[in-house]
This record gives structure tokens, C-alpha cells and sequence, in this order.
């Protein structure tokens, strides 16, 4: 720290030089000041009024006191298996009252119930030794053809591959944990590296599968995005999704920008896209562009507990009753919707004529007055909803994923785990069971599309 000069040895307009310094200094430190006390007073950021995801909320305790019971419902149990395994008749020989006979009596079915069991797990192994010898007639050695699905090669089956890929991206089980699985279940010792093998000779399967659902997903009219973070080695990626209706896929690359989604469409124009309000999503649909509600909605809140009561309220029912008539489009006729969005758009007029005093008010009316064209356009859209919340759930699994595994120590992995996300949420969609999809994905065949 320099020390202060000594006053004694300035001149006078030394003097007066160093109180303009000392007076503009205290001058900026005020402002600070005053600019820190100003953020102290601002609501705090929580999941309802910002992006903050829930996990980081403050989450209120919950009531102590015991629910009242509830009216009593008639009973239940298990429905009988509709196809068991086997059947087991067993006929009364006595009376438990008297002891008679009564093998010789006409019985009928009093009850019936079912015992659940598996079976002790052993893998099923199955030893090929091919036997060969030499051709006495052109004295040349020869060998036996291996049966079919029985070739050399990985000594892993597909159904035992499926059931490790299963394991490893339904249900996000790590390396290590799933080495210990397969041998307490199944005493299979597979180690981690034989794992990592399995998974990348099964990645030209999947690559394959994934471009069949990208080419069915672009030849669509409509596009939803979203992307969240993503580990791969030591560095940062962006876990992108892009879906609608029954098709989705995920792409995990080093950018957040523009140039991923040029990259997954190439050529195509949608003509229409949902997603939030970043960027590098916004000015891809050739017709409209439908900005997500629920996201604005947050950012209404926080103008609401920040103090705007001019604007914000107003714009949180006119958004609450827009998604109302939104759920009720199945329900309504194309020119009621028509007549419901030129009243939407009359009222955001209105509002829009009004002038915050606060600074969150005058952020939001900014907002609001630039992306005014993307609000409503799925009034009238019966094929686009009014949010992005598609694209959240369908990248939830990728973040649980992520918080259980610590993510990718390779590209590669974090492409094939993309391609496998592909694959198992297009099969959810379309009523596919994620084992059925994924050997259907090894066999090289295509994922049905409902008809």
C-alpha cells in the first residue's frame, strides 16, 4: 500500500491536484456503494422466478402435523398373470372338518393366486470347437464353417450386449459399479476394459440408427431445442436435443452456438421451431418461432417480486390465459382460435403501452416488446406447444446421468452415448421397450413408426 505524501512538501496546486484525485476516488466508491445496497434489496433468484434449476432452491420444511385419514377404498390385490408359466390343479382328499374322504367328490375352483419367481442366473455359455484336417484329395488342410451367429470374434452375444448397454445409458450405471453387477448376478467377470470394447463396437450400430431418425425428425415441419452442460475429459460440452412428435435427437458438442444447429440441419428449414429465448436457437424456422412461456413466465415473477406492479401482473395472466386456450385447441374450431389470438395480441397492446418505474418492469417490458412475435404462435398452431418443456424432460435423463457418472473421459463415448440417448427416447415415444430398441438398433433394423 503506498503511503499518503507529505502534505508539508506539496505546493499549493499540488495540493489542489491531490484533492480532485482523492475526491473523484471516494466519488466512484460511493457509487459502488450505493450500487451494492441496490443488488442487497433485489428478490433472491429461486427455480420460480428465475432459471435456477430446483435442486439449488431453498426447499420449505414440510408440515409436521399427521394428514387426517382418508375415506377407506374398497380393497385391491394383484391381478393374476395372464399367461403363467405353468399351472398347478390341487384337489382337497379330506374334509378339514371331519376328516372324511373326499377325493371322490365334484370340486370346483375356490381360489386361485400366483407365486412369483426367477430363476437361479447362469449365463448361458456355448463352446465351438471347429474341426478341420487335411483333403486327401488336393492334400491341402481345411477347417470346419462356424454356425451362423456363432462366427469368431467377441465372445459377447447380442443379447448380452444389449442388456450391458441397457444397464449402462438406461440406467446410468458406471464402469466399475457394472463390472461388479454382472459378476454378482450373473458371474460373469467382464472387466472394465472389455466394457469400454463392447460398448465402442456396438457405436456403427447406433450412428446408423441415430441418422434414420434425424432424416425422419428434419422431413417434420416442426423442430423443438434445448442443450444443458455436459463433462467430456476436463473440459465443458453442450448436451443438445432436438425432437418433435415421435422422433428426438441428441447431439454432445464443445459450442453452446449457432454452429451446432447449422450443423444438425444442414440444409433444412423448419417452419416452425420451440425453444428458449438463447440465440444461437432463435432464427431457424422459415415461417414462426414460438419463444417458450414457461420461461417467461419466471422472468414475470421475478419483475413481480422485484416491485413492478404496472406491467408484470397484467402480462402474468394475459401469458396464464394464453396457455389456458392452448390446452383447450383440441376443444375449438380454427377460426375461434383466430379470434382468441387477435384479442391475446389487442391486450399485449395495452400492456405494453405502460411504463415500469422499476428496473426489472423496464428489463421485462424490453423483452417482452422484442420477442413480442413470439409469443402466441401456438394459438393458432395446433401442432407446437406454448413451452419448451418437451425438451427439458427429455434432456432430465442426460443431467441424472451426469450427476451419477461425473459424465465422459472420451469424445467417443459422449458421441455413442448420445446416439444410444437417441435411439431410447425416440423408442419411448413411439411404445418401444429400450431393450426391444436396442437390439433392434444391433440387428441393424430400423425403430417401427406408428402408424
Amino acid at each position: 500500500m503506498t503511503p499518503p505524501p507529505d502534505l508539508s512538501t506539496l505546493s499549493p496546486s499540488e495540493k489542489d491536484t491531490l484533492i480532485s484525485v482523492r475526491i473523484a476516488r471516494l466519488d466512484a466508491v460511493e457509487a459502488e456503494n450505493a450500487l451494492l445496497r441496490e443488488k442487497l434489496n433485489l428478490p433472491p433468484k429461486t427455480p420460480d422466478n428465475s432459471s435456477k434449476p430446483p435442486s439449488q432452491g431453498q426447499k420449505p420444511n414440510g408440515e409436521t402435523k399427521a394428514k387426517p385419514k382418508g375415506k377407506a377404498h374398497a380393497g385391491a390385490h394383484r391381478p393374476l398373470h395372464p399367461n403363467p408359466t405353468r399351472r398347478q390343479d390341487v384337489l382337497a382328499e379330506y374334509c378339514p372338518h371331519c376328516r372324511a374322504d373326499v377325493a371322490g367328490v365334484v370340486q370346483a375352483e375356490v381360489h386361485a393366486y400366483d407365486r412369483i419367481e426367477i430363476p437361479e442366473i447362469t449365463p448361458d455359455v456355448t463352446r465351438v470347437t471347429l474341426f478341420g484336417g487335411t483333403c486327401p484329395c488336393c492334400a491341402r488342410r481345411f477347417k470346419a464353417t462356424p454356425p451362423a451367429g456363432l462366427e469368431p470374434g467377441s465372445p459377447f452375444g447380442p443379447n448380452l450386449r444389449a442388456f450391458v448397454l441397457y444397464l449402462r445409458f438406461g440406467q446410468a450405471i458406471p464402469f466399475e459399479r457394472l463390472e461388479r453387477l454382472l459378476l454378482d448376478l450373473f458371474g460373469l467377470d467382464i472387466s472394465e476394459g472389455a466394457l469400454a470394447n463392447m460398448l465402442e463396437d456396438s457405436a456403427p450400430a447406433f450412428a446408423a440408427q441415430t441418422d434414420r431418425i434425424k432424416a425422419r425428425l428434419l422431413s417434420g415441419a416442426a423442430m423443438e431445442s434445448d442443450e444443458t452442460s455436459v463433462r467430456v475429459g476436463k473440459r465443458t460440452f453442450w448436451n443438445w436435443v432436438f425432437h418433435h412428435g415421435d422422433s428426438a435427437c441428441f447431439l454432445i458438442r464443445p459450442s453452446r452456438g449457432k454452429k451446432v444447429v447449422a450443423e444438425f440441419l444442414g440444409e433444412v428449414r423448419p417452419d416452425f421451431w420451440v425453444s428458449d429465448r438463447l440465440a444461437a436457437q432463435m432464427g431457424w424456422a422459415a415461417e414462426d418461432h414460438q419463444a417458450c412461456l414457461a420461461h417467461l413466465l419466471r422472468d414475470i415473477q421475478y419483475a413481480i417480486d422485484a416491485g413492478d406492479d404496472a406491467l408484470a401482473p397484467g402480462l402474468k395472466a394475459l401469458l396464464k390465459r394464453a396457455t389456458r386456450i392452448g390446452r383447450r385447441r383440441p376443444d375449438l374450431a380454427d377460426s375461434t382460435l383466430a379470434v382468441y389470438h387477435s384479442r391475446l395480441q389487442s391486450r399485449l397492446d395495452d400492456l405494453l403501452k405502460i411504463v415500469p418505474a422499476t428496473k426489472a418492469g423496464q428489463k421485462l417490458l424490453r423483452i417482452i416488446k422484442r420477442f413480442r412475435q413470439n409469443l402466441f404462435v401456438f394459438v393458432t398452431n395446433r401442432a407446437i406447444p406454448a413451452t419448451n418443456n418437451g425438451s427439458e424432460q427429455a434432456l432430465r435423463p442426460c443431467v441424472v446421468f451426469r450427476k451419477v457418472t461425473n459424465c465422459f473421459r472420451s469424445e467417443w463415448g459422449a458421441t455413442l452415448y448420445a446416439n444410444v440417448r437417441s435411439v431410447v427416447e425416440t423408442a419411448r415415444r413411439r411404445g418401444i421397450g429400450i431393450l426391444r430398441a436396442i437390439r433392434l438398433t444391433l440387428d441393424g433394423a430400423a425403430l417401427p413408426v406408428a402408424s
